[in-house]
């Protein structure tokens, strides 16, 4: 009795609806394409949101379609690049669990195959429509024996399939959760990292805002440790929109006030705030879950900085107003919280390790005494772990270690360096 992660694709496994995508791609040079467009889109959400049944919807978009084979290679294109970033950077998952991953959409196999298949999934786990072409290579319908075209189609497929063990539904439409409510699957998980339909969340088991989200729920191997949906990003004072758009993307909880709420503070991992309104030392010392700081003008004074360091947080600043700094200050938080990254800190000693694919990195802050990197080796050593790459880098007050390890670990090796004398903080990356 095994487990089973049964994946929907359009607006889960990509970003995008496929046949909405399509549309655009076949309708271009159709003088009222705008308007099919959006006929196009009230069919997909009526039927995602429960309003209208599958079948009707799908019959509806394929006769707007006016699509051929040769679009079809066009939108194959397209949607490789639209791959849900937390599904692309969790493509490990998918290697190592094969057998257990099946996709199941009302899509069409054509487009489905082609993109998800670079994910090693294997194509006897797609299970999808399959189009009608004509002589000339244009669509003119699809197979209406397939189950997965008709109402209630995914709950007609997992039927006949009769897979035996726990099985994980995760998708973002009605037709995702009419696999719960027949009882076939364990749990259903509503995925909102790209949509979010009210009527869908309402009834889920659990919302999972990321792939990370599902995966850490269910303490399966995953890119990165904890997940960013899971971590408040608050914003303080005259933040450009285009700064906080590029942390939404990476899936941060993003917190928006006029001023500081010491409250908000102490629930943030992450801080963007002006050059008018910034932490006092006092705030920061209480700010036990912040890691970084991204001010866009220059940090206060030399006492916040220091303050931030011995708390071990980074802090990347610069000048007010310098037309660069919407995109600096939010790169480098993001370098820093996804690889360890301080290069251009204000307050840190400067590190830019490479990425080390196939292994877990942690990162330990501590004040700047010596023997410290001894006692960290030691911990590995202990549980017969590999160190396959390892980076020291200080300052007058800290030191700041990255380590790369090509070994499973448990929580006692977490804890034991946790719990090193002068560690200031630790984390595990991935």
């Amino acid at each position: 009795m095994g487990q089973y992660y049964i994946i929907d694709f359009d607006s889960t496994f990509t970003q995008v609806e496929a046949l909405d995508e399509l549309a655009r791609i076949s309708l271009k040079k159709h003088p009222d394409r705008e308007q099919i467009y959006r006929q196009i889109e009230d069919y997909t959400n009526a039927a995602m949101e429960g309003k209208l049944s599958f079948s009707d919807s799908l019959e509806g978009r394929i006769k707007l379609l006016q699509a051929n084979r040769q679009h079809l290679k066009q939108l194959v294109k397209h949607l490789r690049k639209k791959v849900s970033i937390s599904f692309s950077r969790n493509d490990q998952f998918f290697k190592h669990h094969q057998d257990e991953v099946l996709i199941v959409s009302g899509g069409f196999k054509e487009f489905i195959t082609p993109v998800v298949t670079e994910y090693h999934i294997k194509k006897e786990n797609i299970y999808a429509n399959t189009f009608l072409f004509d002589i000339d290579g244009n669509i003119v319908g699809y197979d209406r024996a397939n189950p997965l075209s008709q109402e209630g189609g995914k709950v007609k497929l997992l039927r006949e399939l009769d897979l035996q063990g726990d099985i994980f539904g995760i998708g973002d439409g009605y037709s995702d959760f009419q696999l719960k409510e027949s009882g076939i699957i364990k749990k259903f998980f509503a995925f909102t990292e790209n949509i979010e339909r009210k009527s869908v969340v309402e009834k889920a088991d659990h919302i999972t805002p990321s792939f990370d989200e599902f995966l850490y729920i269910n303490r399966l191997p995953r890119a990165i440790s904890y997940p960013k949906n899971r971590i408040k990003c608050l914003v303080v004072g005259q933040v450009g929109e285009e700064a906080v758009a590029q942390m939404q993307k990476e899936g941060y909880n993003i917190r928006q006030r006029d001023e500081f709420e010491d409250k908000y503070l102490q629930e943030a991992g992450v801080l963007l705030c002006d050059e008018a309104n910034q932490p006092t030392a006092e705030q920061l010392q209480n700010a036990g879950r912040l890691k970084v700081i991204g001010c866009f003008g220059k940090a206060a004074n030399r006492l916040l900085m220091e303050t931030a360091a011995e708390n071990g947080i980074i802090i990347f600043d610069d000048p007010k107003h310098n037309p660069r700094n919407t995109d600096f200050i939010p790169k480098r938080v993001i370098g820093f919280m996804n690889e360890g990254k301080t290069h251009m800190s204000c307050n840190f000693p400067d590190l830019q390790p490479p990425r080390v694919n196939n292994a877990h990195r942690v990162i330990h802050i501590h004040k700047n005494i010596p023997g410290v990197l001894a006692q960290i080796n030691q911990v590995f050593s202990s549980h017969q772990i590999n160190i396959v790459g390892e980076f020291l880098v200080t300052n007058s007050r800290i030191g700041y270690v990255i380590t790369d390890v090509n070994a499973g670990y448990d929580q006692q090796v977490l804890n034991e360096l946790k719990s090193i004398e002068h560690t200031i903080k630790f984390r595990l990356l991935y």
